[in-house]
């Protein structure tokens, strides 16, 4: 019923009417609502692989289209804008129950879920986004509107996950479970970061950045292959040209892994 009214109202969102926007409000705001408390999730893994759950984007866009810039008087300064924070209007309860821990200077915008024993460090969560248990979002990096992130992830200072709205059938950039993501990486335009996976300092990752195995030579788009660990590379297009590419030098071992280890201390919550 929820998804039914929202793709209805999408189709002919250029011609809602003052009254049919108000009759939709409830089925955003529920939709939303979903979303910032982790029922629903922008993007869900099934034995198929991922799949974008379409109306839920058309929900976040019409919410959107459907609010007021209005003052939220958040932090140092008031801000300006149509989505509140979050946490905005949360008490010692709240915290609680959440489970997870924020430090002074974040910004996570209603509508994106952060699961129990996560930590946020000074950094941007869009909404949309879905950040799972035990990760650490380290300082200035920035969750793109509903980015996936998954389990005991490390996400290092000052990484750029970009967010993907449209088109709406299109998937988020997806980091799985156990991923440690270096620090000033960027990784966009639905990317796939598959469970385990180690990303050096400084790797780019868009659609059409080259993922180049070094043992095999060969190379794929898109998607860094499970435990793979990839630093920045780049390969000749032509004599003393080059492109930038991502290179995969080798799958995780013991020593890297105690290297990019994550400590539990950090994720305690008392």
């Amino acid at each position: 019923m929820l998804a039914a009214k929202i793709c209805s109202a999408w189709e002919k969102r250029a011609e809602l009417s003052s009254r049919e926007w108000e009759d939709l409000r409830p089925s955003l705001e529920k939709s939303l609502h979903n979303l910032d408390t982790g029922q629903t999730r922008i993007a869900i893994k099934t034995d198929m692989g991922w799949h974008v759950t379409e109306f839920l984007k058309k929900a976040v866009l019409l919410y959107i289209a459907a609010q007021s810039a209005q003052i939220f008087r958040e932090g140092s300064a008031p801000c300006w804008d149509k989505v509140p924070l979050k946490t905005t209007g949360w008490t010692e309860e709240h915290f609680h129950t959440a489970g997870f821990r924020i430090c002074p200077g974040a910004i996570v915008r209603y509508g994106a879920y952060i699961a129990p024993s996560v930590v946020v460090m000074p950094s941007f969560i869009n909404m949309g986004a879905f950040i799972d248990t035990g990760t650490l979002i380290d300082s200035w990096a920035t969750i793109g509107s509903c980015a996936q992130v998954g389990k005991q992830c490390h996400i290092s200072e000052g990484a750029a996950l970009g967010g993907v709205l449209e088109p709406i059938q299109s998937l988020p950039v997806i980091i799985e479970d156990h991923c440690f993501i270096g620090g000033r990486v960027g990784i966009f335009e639905g990317v796939r970061v598959c469970e385990g996976a180690v990303v050096a300092a400084g790797v780019i990752l868009n659609a059409s950045t080259r993922i180049i195995d070094r043992s095999t030579g060969k190379y794929s788009y898109g998607i860094v292959p499970p435990y793979a660990v990839v630093v920045p590379g780049s390969y000749e297009t032509a004599p003393g040209t080059y492109v930038s590419c991502a290179l995969i030098v080798k799958t995780v071992d013991a020593k890297t892994r105690a290297k990019t280890s994550i400590n539990t201390l950090l994720r305690i919550d008392n």
